[in-house]
């Protein structure tokens, strides 16, 4: 092979190379426009719901991170990579993640369903268990109730899994009216 056909033989394939890198580049940034797109749409009807701020955020930047793990597949897939293998370990990784993750998981699901639902609001005095006192904060963790002398955290998944008095229900009505 002369000095000629290499030549030509390099330039093919980069050329053919390059023009897998710009799809796969172009499909990337699809992928990521939608997923902004994806994003303040959910935004917007979680607003018109009138939801926490806080899980709605979480939720679109979830919607967001997937979609853009899916452009990254696909791109890759697109240059030649054998992206099975890697979505197949993507998924024993969850599930390895989930189950070691589990209490967590729960006590962020039981968080989003407490923040959707509003079984309680802050500056509600409630009793759960043994503790009882005056909501001063919700997240998607914890909820943390203040008894007279020291500030209690519970877990969101203990809440659903125990009885809540509401020992001030009429301020729950006028809220949620």
């Amino acid at each position: 092979m002369n000095g000629n056909q290499l030549f030509a033989k390099i330039l093919d394939l980069t050329t053919q190379f390059g023009q897998k890198w710009i799809f796969a580049i172009i499909l990337l940034l699809l992928f990521w426009f939608g997923g902004i797109i994806l994003q303040t749409f959910v935004t917007k009807m979680a607003q018109r719901k009138n939801l926490n701020k806080d899980f709605l955020h979480l939720i679109a930047r979830v919607v967001k991170i997937v979609m853009v793990l899916l452009g990254s597949i696909t791109a890759l897939g697109t240059l030649g990579v054998d992206v099975s293998a890697l979505v197949a370990g993507l998924g024993l990784t969850g599930f390895a993640l989930g189950f070691a993750l589990k209490d967590i998981v729960s006590n962020l699901v039981a968080g989003a369903m407490i923040l959707i639902h509003h079984p309680f609001r802050l500056d509600d005095f409630i009793a759960v268990g043994e503790f009882e006192g005056t909501v001063v904060d919700i997240d998607l963790r914890y909820t943390t109730i203040q008894e007279e002398d020291r500030k209690i955290l519970i877990p969101n998944s203990t809440l659903f899994k125990k009885e809540i008095a509401l020992m001030n229900p009429e301020s729950n009505n006028n809220q949620a009216a």
